[in-house]
Formats: structure tokens, sequence, C-alpha cells
């Protein structure tokens, strides 16, 4: 009997233990990657380049010691320690989902780094204390690949086309990628775009050209915030020149031509127009 009743309070005593290692506070991370943890628990959240910034985002709804579920536990996410050069943002108050905003150094070199991160109960008001985590998060310039379609063009002089850039953004930041060309005389012409983390985004990029030749040219995406994150995809323009073209340009002139000319010139820019209109290139 008296065995058996101690192995009753044993049990019993075990499931108060389980209960209590249950009824405890925890952070749940939503972003860049999904996570529960508890106090110094750890996670890993990707990849990022030296420079770029990035958000860590969790909610703030938690348990409390006695397993009650609290909506808004956590007032705000902050960084208690960084990497040298590293600097961040701490969510808003009573932000719902917390974002903090992490941005590394621009001479971080390559490899993985700690941060420590804290969930804020101010002045405990829900009787949970605060929350520390470790991040762990790995740089290195190679985030990115870079293809466009088509890899060879052909055009007309000034005639404008659009090339297909497709951006494969491996790591967690969402700061913006500058595209443009590298190899055109006086082309200096780019486009802010915004591809997402962790995602494969198509871009249209419109080009066009206004001396006729071939060239060989190199279409980059350079992320906005660090140079150092880059990647080039080569592609061949063939300019031709066009005689409708040409009588495009001609018959714009036409205010400023002899008096004589004048009818063939415009008749020129009528052939050039009704040609564009059925698309005749």
């Amino acid at each position: 009997m008296r065995v058996r009743v101690s192995a009753i309070l044993f049990a019993v005593s075990l499931s108060i233990l389980s209960l209590s290692a249950s009824a405890a506070t925890y952070l749940q991370v939503q972003g860049p990657v999904n996570g529960t943890l508890d106090n110094n628990g750890s996670i890993y959240l990707g990849t990022v380049g030296p420079g770029q910034s990035f958000y860590i985002q969790a909610l703030p709804s938690t348990d409390n010691a006695s397993g009650a579920y609290i909506n808004i536990g956590w007032d705000t996410l902050t960084a208690v320690s960084l990497p040298t050069g590293w600097s961040a943002q701490a969510s808003p108050l009573y932000e719902n989902p917390m974002k903090l905003k992490v941005t590394a150094s621009p001479y971080a070199a390559d490899g993985t780094y700690k941060l420590v991160i804290r969930a804020v109960n101010l002045e405990n008001y829900s009787r949970i204390g605060n929350l520390t985590i470790y991040a762990y998060v790995n740089v290195t310039p190679d985030v990115l690949g870079v293809s466009v379609a088509p890899s060879t063009v052909d055009l007309g002089v000034g005639q404008p086309t659009n090339l297909r850039v497709t951006i494969n953004n491996t790591g967690i930041s969402d700061d913006p990628f500058i595209i443009n060309v590298a190899g055109l005389p006086a082309w200096n012409v780019s486009d802010e775009v915004i591809a997402q983390p962790l995602s494969v985004s198509t871009f249209v990029y419109p080009i066009y050209f206004g001396e006729p030749g071939v060239y060989h040219v190199n279409v980059t995406a350079t992320s906005a915030t660090s140079p150092l994150v880059a990647q080039s995809s080569p592609i061949t323009l063939d300019v031709k020149a066009s005689l409708l073209n040409d009588y495009y340009a001609v018959g714009q002139g036409v205010v400023v031509s002899p008096v004589i000319v004048e009818p063939a010139y415009s008749l020129m820019l009528l052939l050039s127009e009704a040609a564009k209109l059925l698309g005749i290139s």
C-alpha cells in the first residue's frame, strides 16, 4: 500500500513539474524565419550582405508563469548586443507585430555573427519580466543571382525594347536594388526595384540607343545600400538603322527645312507614322 501511494505521489509530482515547465514565457518569431523561443533560446535567421538591413519580426503575445495567455505581453523588441559596426532600431512601443530593424556593418567580413535580442515588458507590468534570445546571421555579399531575357536583342535606332531582369534574392534583406546597364556610351538610366527576401522576382527594364552598332553590355543589379552586393548578366544589343526610323527623324525636321522639300519630308513623316500604327518596323 505504501509503495502504491508513493508511486501515485511521484506521478503527481511529475505532472506538476511538467505543467510548470510548459507554463513559461516565450517569444514567437515570425520573420525572417519562424520559431517559438524560450528565454535564452537561439535561432538562425539567414544570410545578409555587408551593409544591408533586415527585420526581426515577432508577436507581442506570450504566456505568464501560470500559463495564462497575455495578448500584449511584450511592449518592444530591442537589440542588447551587436557585433562591432552594426546598428539597430528598436520596434515602436506596442507595435503588433514587433519589428526590430538591424543593419550589418558595411565592413563585416564573411562569417556568422551573434546578436543578443530582448523582448521587453516595460516596468514588468504583466509580471513576466524580459526575455532574451540569441540570433545568428551569416554575412556574405553572395546573396543574389541575376539573369536577363532575351540575351540577344535586335532593335532599331531609337526604338525602345523591354528586357526582363530576374533577381533571385537569397538573403533576408528587402533593401532596394538598382538595375542599370554598363557598356553603352552615354547610357546612365537606372531603375530602383524591391526584390522580396528569399524569393525570385522579375522586372521590366526598358532600353534603347541612338547609334547603330553591336554592343556587348552587362545588366547589373546592385544593392542600394551596399555596392559590395552586386551581380551582372551579359547581353548583346544589335542596334540597326531603319529606313522608317530615318523617315520619322527627317519628318520631325520639317519646320526647319527649305520650303521646296517640305512636301517630301511631310510624306516621309506620314509614312513612318502609318508604319508605326500598323506595327511595321
